[in-house]
């Protein structure tokens, strides 16, 4: 399995240790590939595809967000099933994605801003983690690669695109 991670993003590290444990523990090859823009992003492909890999997961990120298209069309061509931590990308066109329901994180995002701006000091202010999660599956990426996806797994799917 590749991973694709930013460099530049401190909590990819824990991820990937995360990932790197569960992987061993289930007997998953794992291999990283770090990337941030465009021409690494085609790169990361391009190995993975050296590599022979299997799948893909897509760590989360702002910056590797904002190149959801490269992503999803480069996983298309290589016809190699990619994860992702946004759901966006699945509706690009991308196969599945897991990861916080981005209206929660706005919402407290908003209310965190408006703390601060009544005065509160942003170092006391508690660090919060999503508590809601979407695992977003779209039909016609798994059918373009040849996958059936399990029905347990379509009956955990918080949406099916069709």
């Amino acid at each position: 399995m590749a991973l694709v991670s930013n460099p530049a993003n401190a909590s990819h590290e824990v991820f990937f240790e995360e990932t790197r444990v569960a992987a061993g523990q289930l007997g998953i090859p794992i291999q990283l590939f770090r990337a941030r823009e465009g021409e690494e992003i085609d790169r990361a492909f391009r190995e993975a595809s050296q590599a022979r890999a299997d799948a893909m997961l897509v760590f989360d990120d702002p910056v590797l967000w904002s190149h959801r298209k490269r992503f999803v069309a480069h996983a298309a061509k290589a016809r190699l099933p990619t994860m992702y931590g946004y759901r966006e990308l699945v509706d690009e066109g991308g196969l599945i994605s897991y990861g916080p329901k981005r209206e929660g994180l706005y919402r407290r995002t908003a209310i965190y801003v408006d703390k601060i701006l009544k005065g509160a000091n942003p170092a006391e202010l508690p660090v919060e983690r999503p508590t809601k999660f979407e695992l977003v599956i779209n039909a016609a990426a798994a059918k373009s690669l040849g996958l059936v996806v399990p029905q347990s797994v379509l009956l955990l799917a918080d949406e099916l695109i069709q």
